[in-house]
């Protein structure tokens, strides 16, 4: 699933056009993409619809998802805001279905927009398309405010009749749902920056291909779910430039490795798992269990040897290499203990917790300094932290490593800013995983995945219940588990990455976004694969 700017779209739609599927085609078939997904989502007997047309291809989309919408027995009426509707076929076959019809410029419309905003269930965003890049004014502006106010109105007026223990259904909690086709109005489909007059959607059916912008903070906040409609458009059709993808379940579920009946603990390898320091004692054992639960067969774990037993106690699943260590910080002495376990190793993490003292630094460097008998490497936190303090400190890694940053680590290894690195995520992690020939992924809402090839993922989540002490241990350790069964590093990042996100969505769902710790996220990581894979 390609994640596209709005030329690369532009090209696809015409290399479409000129390969045989018409423009017409395109839009029926976008049409009925929203229609249908909001079928599935939605019992629509009985239920109105408003429709908001504008004057572009987006709202053609809209006149044909509300003929649809008409036909699955909704309730619907079309809003039009300056269209020319002389020769428009999709306006023309209104009349095969019980539509109500409203012109922006007709005396009567503002009453019975005002009316509808107040009985309706679904508000269907048509208005502009993915091409605008303007601000928003004059009647526009005014009516997407007018509908937004109205939307807030009766959600605040449902949030306090609730008064009933008993869970409302979603419509009930959140009044009227609204839809956007393709993207909400306003915002930039490019940059992912936000009109303050756009309405934020609770679904987006985007066509064809997932845009830039809807993956770009402040942009990803008004999409709401995330759709992507099939109209007919190839991946030949898209040009060679694109190479930005989003991670799906079906891509990841051919990732993962096949569990064979007569398989045995060797069979899915064993990861090592250097972690842990007097004051960071969780994170070894978060990460050492996330590789046991996302599937390797052993796990190892070297933690200073002062703080094994509150690890034991903790972990009963791993073996252990306590590892010599200055008041709870491992010290270089470590070192052969550590390469000589690697050699039993299939993948090594190094870093979740580790402190950054001088000892440890050392150890660290040390432990770099013989890179060649180390198995495939993820190198995560603290170790990133170290790291970024070192000149020229991409050439101490083997190439291929999996290097797992928060924004505010990338800013330290690049010698930027952390706004910088939010403001350019993607094109930033592509090109230091180029120039590092390294892995790159850069946590956060939408985390990116990048390789020296060339190959970048985008993840499909973004959950503040992943916004806790402790997550990126989880991630780290998921991904050696998934390194150590054998999987390339890409792939492992890929994997380890979705399998992650998924853990938060599945948490948020059932124990809220606030109260979930990096601890609930180990127990549904074998939930998220079964999920995935459906075994």
């Amino acid at each position: 699933m390609y994640i596209v700017t709005t030329a690369q779209m532009q090209a696809a739609e015409r290399a479409a056009n000129d390969s045989g599927l018409t423009y017409d085609q395109m839009m029926e078939s976008a049409g009925h993409a929203v229609a249908k997904t909001i079928e599935a989502q939605f019992d629509l007997s009985g239920v109105r619809v408003l429709v908001l047309v504008g004057p572009g291809n987006n709202g053609g989309d809209g006149l044909v998802a509300a003929r649809y919408l008409a036909e699955m027995g909704a309730i619907v009426s079309v809003y039009v805001w300056k269209r020319r509707l002389e020769n428009d076929k999709n306006w023309a076959l209104l009349d095969t279905v019980p539509v109500e019809r409203i012109l922006s410029a007709e005396p009567t419309s503002e009453a019975r927009l005002n009316h509808l905003l107040g009985n309706t269930g679904i508000i269907i965003d048509a208005l502009l398309g993915t091409g605008v890049s303007r601000p928003i004014e004059g009647t526009l502006a005014d009516l997407l405010d007018r509908v937004r106010d109205a939307v807030n109105l009766h959600r605040a007026r449902r949030e306090s009749a609730l008064i009933d223990p008993t869970l409302p259904t979603l419509e009930e909690e959140i009044g009227p749902v609204v839809v956007a086709v393709d993207t909400p109005s306003g915002l930039n489909c490019n940059t992912g920056e936000v009109d303050p007059h756009t309405l934020p959607a609770d679904l987006t059916v985007t066509l064809a291909a997932v845009k830039r912008g809807q993956v770009l903070m402040p942009g990803a906040a008004v999409v709401g779910q995330l759709v992507v409609g099939d109209i007919g458009i190839r991946p030949e059709h898209f040009p060679d430039d694109v190479r930005l993808e989003m991670a799906t379940a079906f891509k990841v579920a051919r990732l993962l490795p096949d569990r064979p009946p007569a398989a045995h603990k060797g069979t899915f390898g064993t990861a090592l798992i250097v972690a842990g320091s007097r004051c960071y004692i969780g994170a070894a054992g978060l990460a050492a269990l996330a590789a046991g639960r996302s599937g390797a067969g052993l796990v190892t774990l070297a933690p200073p040897k002062s703080i094994q037993t509150a690890l034991a106690a903790r972990v009963l699943e791993a073996t252990y290499l306590p590892l010599p260590d200055d008041d709870g910080a491992l010290t270089p002495e470590a070192v052969p203990l550590v390469v000589a376990q690697a050699g039993k190793a299939d993948a090594l993490l190094v870093g979740p917790g580790l402190g950054q003292a001088g000892s440890t630094a050392a150890f660290l460097l040390d432990l770099l300094a013989q890179a060649d008998a180390l198995p495939p490497l993820v190198v995560d936190a603290d170790a990133l932290n170290i790291l970024s303090q070192q000149p020229d400190w991409p050439s101490l890694l083997p190439p291929g490593s999996i290097l797992t940053p928060h924004p505010g680590e990338m800013a330290r290894l690049t010698g930027s800013s952390t706004g910088r690195v939010q403001a350019n995520r993607l094109e930033l992690a592509q090109e230091m995983a180029v120039q590092w020939k390294q892995i790159v992924l850069l946590k956060g809402a939408h985390t990116v995945i990048a390789a020296p090839d060339g190959r970048c993922m985008v993840l499909p989540f973004a959950n503040p219940a992943l916004a806790k002490g402790g997550s990126g241990d989880v991630l780290a350790g998921a991904i050696v588990g998934l390194l150590a069964q054998g999987l390339e590093p890409f792939e492992a990042a890929v994997a380890g990455g979705y399998l992650h996100g998924l853990c938060g969505e599945l948490a948020a769902e059932n124990l809220g976004t606030a109260g979930v710790v990096a601890g609930d996220l180990v127990g549904y990581l074998p939930l998220a694969i079964r999920e995935v894979t459906g075994m």
